[in-house]
Order: C-alpha cells, then structure tokens, then sequence
C-alpha cells in the first residue's frame, strides 16, 4: 500500500511537469510576453507561499535569523537559478515545441552529477566501471542535445486534427531550422545552470535549514528581479496583459501547483525512495508531454525528437545505474573495512588475555 502511493505521485509529479510545458507553450501561443508570464509565475509562487512560511515557520520561531549576507547569497541564488533560468527556458520553448522542452529537462541530473564532479562533491572513475557507464551517459546526453537542435527530421502528425487549446504544431515546425536550434539551445542553457543551482542548494540549506522560508525567499527575490528583466524587455504596457484565460491558468499553474506542491511532494518521495528513484522517473514527464501535447495543442512530433529524447533518457540511466553500482560498492568496502576492524580488535583481546595468563 505504501508503494502504491509512492508510485501514485511520482506519476502525478510527471504529470504536473507535463502540464508545465504543455501549458506554458498555449501560453505563448496565445500572444503572451515570455518574460511578463515570467514575471507572474514567480509573483503567484511568492504570494502563494508566503503564509505558509509565516505561520509554519516564522510564528513558530523555527527560522533562524536572516543576516544581510545570507540575504545577499539567497537573492544571488534567486537570480541565476529562478529568474534567469526560466527566462532563458521561456525564451527556448517559445521557438521550439512542448516535447523537446520536456525531452532536455531530462538531463538535469546528469549536468548536476558533472557540476558535481567539478566541485569534487563526486568521483569519476574512468577505469572502472561504474565511470565508464557515467561518462557513457555524459556522451549519450550530448549526443540526444545535438540531434535534438539539429536534426529535425520527418515529421510524426498529430491524430488529433481539432486541438483544444491553440494549434501549435504547424507553427513550431515552419519556423526556421536556425530558430528552433536556438531554442533548443537556450532551454539546454537553462536547464544546465537549474542543475548549479540545484546543486548548491545542498550547501545553502546547511547554512540556512528553512526549506520553506528558504524557498519562499527566493521566490520573492525572483519575481522582483523578472519585474525588471520585464520591464527592460517589455516596455509597452498592453503587453502586460495576459493574452486570455489560457495564460491565467498557465500562471497559476505553473505558480502554485509547479512551484509550490510539486516541490513538496518531491521532498516527500525523496525521503521514502531517495533521490534515485525519483530521478528514474523523468522520463514519464517525456512520455507524458508527447501524447498530451498531440491532442491538446495539436503538436506534430519529429523524428529528430524522437531520437534525441531515447538518447536522452538512455544517458540518464547509464550514469544513474553507474551512480548505483558505485554506492553499492562503496557501501559493501565500508563492510568489508569494520568487519576487519572487528576481527583486529578481538584478535588484540585474545593476545593480551593470553599474555596475562
């Protein structure tokens, strides 16, 4: 039974992030500016979380006081890892499709693992070979990017020729070549400094252990700093306006059920699976995004997509099934040490007994 709801929600977690590309992608079909839709998604995630970090944390006194260089480093995380990251992904989805976006968000792990090598906080063993399947799986990632942006390939049509939200896949597909590897390429930048900001998350939350003020925080820091960036961007004002209900819902969606109960059912997996098994999960967010996104936006899916996203989904089990084999390893050798370590000790008990006597 437990089980049961475990995999109970990591369906449903792939399903809202589904519903973050689909729903995000209507968006601006419908006419909406990528960085105001920014801007809002981070203003309904602050406000949506606010009270529940005031009255779970805050009126509890189970925060720790915020100093000011807490706050500057908090609001340094907000910008690259909230506000500029998800710019540059609206940016990417707005010239490529729902699909791809979702295909990339599975190399997250892997860039971590590799930003993680970087700040040795991981190992790369290439003799072994738990590190040649890890640095296999780096190769398979960046072979499934490079025919992603640019191989597109013949096109798979939709078998739903009536949409129920906005046609997007005639329109995805007759952008130029040059635009949708563009987009590819700005959603795998984005996705790439996600996983450094994933990444020192771990280190921030030992300096500062509120999660949900923590998040809260950088939530409203974001929606400040996408304001400007918007501002800058969009300087005509009728272009604040959100294009129709269907970027409302998209808003709202992405602010309250992405931001905000995603994140803590996450938490909640993680803490009855691990961070591996929820990992292996992302490639339900592809299967998902695919078939959704053919009956509800109408999206025609390439071949290019196809194989870039195997590729994908292949170099994301090779490094995690590496990772695993390396911790079982690792975990066995520990053993193997404090069983001689036990054997030591009494062989020294039984020497000195028999010197005694």
């Amino acid at each position: 039974m437990g089980n049961g709801k475990v995999y109970a929600t990591i369906v449903l977690i792939r399903l809202i992030y589904a519903g973050m590309h689909i729903f995000t992608k209507a968006a601006f079909e419908e006419g909406t500016s990528t960085t105001v839709f920014v801007f809002y998604r981070h203003a309904v995630a602050a406000i949506f979380l606010a009270p529940f970090a005031f009255f779970l944390e805050i009126r509890q006194g189970s925060a720790p006081p915020l100093t000011f260089r807490l706050s500057v480093k908090i609001f340094i995380h907000a910008f690259y890892g909230m506000a500029g990251t998800i710019n540059l992904y609206s940016i990417g989805l707005n010239y490529a499709s729902a699909t791809s976006s979702s295909a990339i968000f599975n190399i997250v792990p892997v860039v971590a693992f590799i930003l993680a090598v970087m700040f040795r906080m991981e190992t790369l063993k290439l003799k072994s070979v738990h590190g040649m399947a890890k640095a296999s799986g780096i190769l398979l990632c960046i072979g499934g990017v490079v025919a992603l942006a640019l191989y597109q390939g013949p096109q798979l049509k939709s078998l739903n020729h009536h949409p129920l939200l906005h046609s997007t896949g005639t329109a995805v597909h007759a952008r130029p070549e040059k635009n949708w590897a563009l987009g590819i390429f700005l959603m795998t930048a984005s996705v790439v400094i996600w996983a450094l900001w994933t990444v020192q998350q771990g280190p921030l939350l030992l300096e500062y252990p509120s999660k949900l003020l923590n998040t809260t925080l950088q939530c409203t820091f974001a929606s400040v700093q996408s304001f400007v960036i918007a501002l800058v961007m969009e300087r005509d004002f009728s272009r604040w306006k959100l294009a129709g209900g269907m970027s409302l819902f998209a808003v709202l969606f992405a602010g309250i059920v992405v931001a905000a109960i995603s994140y803590y059912l996450q938490i909640w997996v993680i803490e009855k699976k691990g961070p591996v098994f929820l990992s292996m999960s992302m490639p339900l967010s592809l299967v998902f995004t695919m078939v959704i996104a053919s009956f509800l936006l109408g999206e025609d899916v390439g071949l290019g997509s196809i194989i870039g996203g195997a590729l994908l989904v292949a170099g994301l089990y090779a490094v995690l099934w590496g990772k695993g084999r390396e911790e079982r390893g690792a975990a066995v050798d520990a053993a193997l040490a404090q069983r001689r370590a036990g054997e030591s000790k009494e062989s020294e008990i039984l020497s000195d007994a028999t010197a005694k006597v």
